[in-house]
C-alpha cells in the first residue's frame, strides 16, 4: 500500500498522516491494522442479531480509528451506522454495512 494508492481509493492521506505526526511509515503500518476483517465482521454479526447497544460500541470504536486514518470511505458508512445506533434510529443498516464492505474490500484488496 503507497500513499499514492490511499489517495487513489479516497483517503485523505494529508489529514490521516498529519494526525500520525507526518510519520509515512508508521501511517502505513496502522492502515493494514484498520482493515483488519474480525472489527468488521463483528460490527455485521451485533447488526444482525440486533444487538444495537453492543453495535454501537463496536461501530464507534471503529469509525475512530477510521477517521484518525482519514480512511473516508469506509468512514463514512460506518459514521453513518454509528450515529444512527447513538440516536436509536431504524435505519437500512443493512444498505450501509454493504457501503462498509465495498469500501473496506477496495482497501484490503491492496494490502
Amino acid at each position: 500500500m503507497t500513499i499514492e494508492r490511499l489517495n487513489e481509493l479516497g483517503a485523505d492521506t494529508k489529514d490521516g498522516l498529519a494526525r500520525c505526526g507526518g510519520m509515512e511509515a508508521f501511517y502505513l503500518r496502522l492502515v493494514p491494522m484498520a482493515l483488519e476483517i474480525s472489527k468488521y465482521n463483528e460490527l455485521d454479526a451485533l447488526l444482525k442479531e440486533k444487538k444495537y447497544d453492543e453495535a454501537f460500541e463496536a461501530a464507534h470504536a471503529l469509525k475512530g480509528v477510521l477517521a484518525n486514518l482519514s480512511l473516508t470511505p469506509i468512514f463514512e458508512p460506518v459514521s453513518e451506522i454509528t450515529e444512527g445506533l447513538r440516536a436509536k434510529k431504524e435505519l437500512d443498516y443493512d444498505a450501509l454495512l454493504v457501503k462498509m464492505w465495498d469500501a473496506r474490500n477496495k482497501f484490503a484488496e491492496e494490502e
